[in-house]
């Protein structure tokens, strides 16, 4: 595992009009080396793309393929996280003006010393300001 994937980039991964070039290669490094996230990611994933089907963007076909193709995807899920919602990530979340959601992210990636990999402004420039390294996307 070689970062800690959030999940404003694993919806991008299933809409082919928010594809780039660095965010393809990102899914690539996610196949070949994969990436963890807090355990929370399932549910938001699955969440988002309940989102995209109520707003048009899919079908239920598509929704439950790309289902498929993001639980399938190799994303090591932490164990730890539900154990820090009340200390560490509360507090990120409290310092950085994040939601509870994102500053799981956040802590995961510190605690690791892993990169993060957001498309999400605020979540990027509170791991700027944490020193988290972040994956280049734009």
């Amino acid at each position: 595992m070689t970062f800690v994937l959030d999940n404003s980039v694993a919806l991008a991964w299933c809409f082919e009009d928010e594809h780039t070039p660095l965010l393809l290669a990102l899914l690539q490094r996610v196949e070949e080396s994969g990436a963890a996230a807090p355990n929370l990611w399932p549910l938001e994933a699955v969440n988002g793309l309940f989102v995209a089907e109520r707003r048009g963007r899919l079908d239920a076909a598509r929704r439950r393929r790309l289902q498929t193709f993001l639980e399938m995807l190799p994303i090591s899920i932490d164990g730890e996280t539900t154990a820090r919602v009340w200390t560490a990530i509360a507090r990120l979340a409290e310092e950085w003006r994040l939601s509870a959601y994102d500053a799981a992210y956040l802590e995961l990636a510190d605690r690791r010393g892993l990169p993060l990999a957001s498309l999400d402004r605020q979540l990027r420039n509170a791991a700027n300001g944490l020193g988290v390294p972040l994956i280049a996307l734009e």
